[in-house]
């Protein structure tokens, strides 16, 4: 899953899972690579998550948990600023509202460093971004927020570049119920904009106030 930071990469993600277990807020909140391992189970098993590297020999069938593990294992390596690290967290995930599928939500690709942050932070994540999906088994989900220029999206250049034929890149258009008054994302999600070969698709997620409610 790649795109600029607080694109909404992470709620795209929920949403495909079909669970609320990922960190949320302003600002950097991925700073690690997740690998997240889908398997899918019978409607009547409870969902269960498993950190199999750093917490091996527990599940987790509370996903506050599982959320406050994702920022504990980011702070222990990371730090508690705002520093990015390309070594992911591998979760396993159980549940009958997913299909088996593996996901890789990736740290936003960021420009200007902030707190702890290398001064090199833009190419740390774009590298990182260009190790996971430059893969020709990997499709590529370009999230791209519709209250912004997306001829400036980093993602979609990126994705371009990765796969020039357009055969593994899928474009989702996010926050499109914040947009300026008097805009829509017509344009956009009718693929009369940056053209992709498989086009766009729209997502409306939770805002922060909906979260924090």
């Amino acid at each position: 899953m790649l795109g600029s930071q607080s694109a909404g990469k992470s709620s795209v993600l929920e949403s495909i899972v079909g669970l609320d277990f990922l960190p949320r807020g302003d600002g950097v909140v991925t700073r690690r690579p997740l690998e997240l391992r889908l398997n899918h189970i019978d409607e009547g098993q409870k969902p269960y998550g498993v950190f199999p590297d750093e917490i091996p020999g527990r599940k987790f069938t509370n996903w506050s948990e599982v959320r406050d593990n994702i920022v504990g294992l980011t702070d222990k390596l990371c730090g508690a600023e705002k520093n990015i690290v390309d070594k992911p967290i591998v979760l396993q995930v159980y549940s009958h509202t997913c299909p088996d599928l593996t996901l890789v939500d990736l740290p936003g690709i960021t420009r200007i460093a902030i707190g702890d942050q290398p001064k090199d932070i833009e190419r740390i994540t774009r590298n990182m971004a260009e190790r996971y999906c430059k893969d020709p088994r990997t499709i590529i989900l370009t999230v791209v927020p519709a209250n912004a220029d997306m001829t400036n999206s980093d993602g979609l250049q990126m994705a371009q570049q990765l796969d020039k034929k357009g055969i593994r890149t899928v474009g989702v258009i996010t926050k499109i119920d914040i947009m300026d008054r008097g805009t829509n994302a017509k344009k956009m999600i009718m693929n009369q904009e940056v053209k992709l070969r498989l086009g766009y698709v729209g997502v409306k997620n939770r805002a922060q106030e909906d979260i924090i409610n």
